[in-house]
């Protein structure tokens, strides 16, 4: 079974090469079709230019729901008390007489009641919450202490009991004897403060891996089996959280994935993904960084008020069992976060799904030594995030197969298919169709005096204007998320953080579509991207 969930290497079949390059074909048509119906006529192609408006003015009525009403589900998260809630589960009958009937307007408290009444008639046939444990496993390439020890000063301050958490730093031996150096010294500087601290150095250049996360996460992965072997640990017990270098999470995260792990009976067939808010950084980042991370912060807080659409993303957790019974993450991709989903939902045939925790986990914005080297990180970024793609590839080819050999079922799987292969093609192709379409019927009917054709971008200028609506109420919830302003900037910084929206026209081309068609043009030519090229953290100084 594990090697059928694999990615192939080297040479792919027919098939699974012609879904590989469907992508790109399908992106590139979209921009041509315009021009092509355009030709053919002035209506057509304004037709054509409306279906595609009109269905970004839904999806932006859509983003402005669904930002105000995530923003308001994270912070009354962020208000409940997930260690308290934890302890009531070790005594649920207790809890429930406590805390029945009782009226409060606490975030899920109806929930949490219903929790307790049902575990107590369970009289414990689930995980003890006194023994339930947490493992980080935090991957660095070749950052310093100024990235990686407020990043594990983040666990540690977690209301999770420190004396239950295994730390664990899998850093790459291609990160040098600097890292190696570094590594040594945080084990030393952390030492006693939690269950364990443990040191996982991947080794460079192990046949049949990609250069990327996934291969040190795995390795770490088995290194923390061997030690939990060991320990003579309860496997079913333990939950496994990955971490890039530059993620805080929140101090209530580890609680909440403990709450929710322990109170879903299918526990085991569940990941838990927090929201990813690229805002540690966000005062010093350059305005186009700043544009990226506030704008992706917000698709990530959308996600997670739509649960059936939901994927891994960067840091999640997932209960130990279920990754080692998977072989971990795939060491045959760079985007092994997304790729996680789809290697869950087959493994376990179609029995798996993506739980939203509604509790943050910082990350940084990109920021490089110079605004010049900081642009160029940036597009390094989203095109590792877009080459996701691959992933279209490897979905349809469970898909698009006989009864027989299908591991889940047509159509549970085809919506899922479909979305991800619409949410792809949409990335290259709207954004440029959205900026300059209006002018194709235009251009190409020069010699006609349809009166479409020159209308046409005055008509959609109004349109446009409407759909800003999703933006400016983007913006202002923006401002309630951002982190204190440092003392080192002045007020008109804060004008600054309005100002840099008229951006988003340039960073929609370059960061969104540019980046996209360029993943997909290289699935498309077969030139792979086999190699995760870190974006380097930088820590601008007082």
């Amino acid at each position: 079974m594990r090697r059928n969930l694999e990615i192939p290497q080297g040479k792919r079949a027919k098939f699974y090469r012609f879904l590989e390059i469907i992508p790109g074909v399908i992106s590139y048509g979209a921009i041509i079709l315009l021009f092509v119906l355009s030709w053919l006529s002035p209506v057509l192609g304004a037709i054509y230019l409306f279906a595609i408006i009109a269905s970004t003015l839904v999806k932006a009525v859509g983003v402005a729901f669904r930002t105000i009403q995530g923003y308001e589900v994270i912070k009354r998260a962020e208000r409940v008390d997930w260690r308290k809630r934890v302890e009531d589960l070790e005594h649920p009958h207790d809890a429930y007489e406590r805390l029945h009937g009782e009226d409060s307007h606490s975030y899920h408290f109806d929930d949490h009641v219903e929790n307790l009444k049902i575990m107590a008639a369970m009289g414990g046939d689930y995980p003890d919450p006194a023994k339930t444990l947490h493992a980080v496993i935090m991957t660095a390439y070749d950052e310093g202490e100024d990235i990686l020890v407020p990043s594990i000063e983040a666990v540690k301050d977690s209301t999770f009991p420190n004396e239950r958490i295994i730390f664990v730093l899998a850093y790459e031996e291609r990160g040098g004897e600097q890292m190696e150096k570094t590594a040594t010294e945080i084990a030393s500087k952390f030492k006693g403060v939690f269950k364990d601290f443990i040191l996982s150095k991947h080794p460079a250049n192990i046949p049949g891996e990609v250069i990327g996360k996934g291969p040190n996460l795995t390795y770490a992965g088995h290194m923390l089996a061997d030690y939990i072997d060991k320990k003579h640990l309860p496997a079913e017990n333990i939950i496994v959280t990955s971490l890039d270098s530059d993620n805080r999470m929140a101090p209530k995260y580890l609680d909440s994935v403990a709450y929710e792990f322990i109170t879903h009976p299918n526990r085991q067939r569940l990941s838990y993904q927090p929201v990813s808010l690229f805002m540690n950084n966000i005062w010093d980042a350059p305005a186009p960084s700043r544009v990226i991370a506030i704008s992706n912060s917000f698709f990530n807080v959308i996600s997670t008020m739509r649960p059936h659409t939901l994927r891994n993303f960067a840091s999640h957790s997932q209960p130990f069992q279920a990754l080692r019974a998977m072989d971990f993450w795939s060491c045959r991709t760079i985007v092994e976060d997304g790729h996680q989903y789809w290697r869950s939902l087959f493994f376990f045939s179609g029995d798996y799904a993506v739980l939203p925790i509604r509790i943050p986990i910082y990350q940084d914005a990109v920021i490089d030594e110079t605004f010049l080297k900081t642009v160029k990180a940036q597009f390094v970024q989203v095109r590792r995030w877009y080459y996701g793609a691959s992933d279209i590839a490897y979905v349809g080819t469970k898909l698009f197969v006989s009864r027989s050999r299908r591991i889940v079922s047509f159509w549970r799987l085809f919506p899922k298919f479909w979305r991800l292969l619409d949410g792809h093609i949409t990335l290259a192709m709207m954004a440029p169709i959205i900026t300059f379409g209006a002018w194709v019927p235009r251009i190409m009917n020069v010699s006609s005096h349809a009166m479409v054709a020159y209308n046409l971008p005055n008509i959609v200028s109004v349109i446009e204007t409407v759909a800003m609506i999703g933006l400016v109420i983007t913006v202002l919830v923006s401002f309630r998320m951002l982190p204190p302003r440092p003392e080192k900037y002045r007020k008109g910084r804060g004008l600054l953080m309005l100002l840099q929206w008229i951006l988003i026209p340039v960073t929609s081309i370059l960061y969104q579509s540019i980046a996209a068609f360029y993943a997909q043009t290289r699935l498309m030519l077969g030139l792979y991207m086999e190699k995760f090229d870190v974006t380097k953290k930088f820590v601008k100084k007082q």
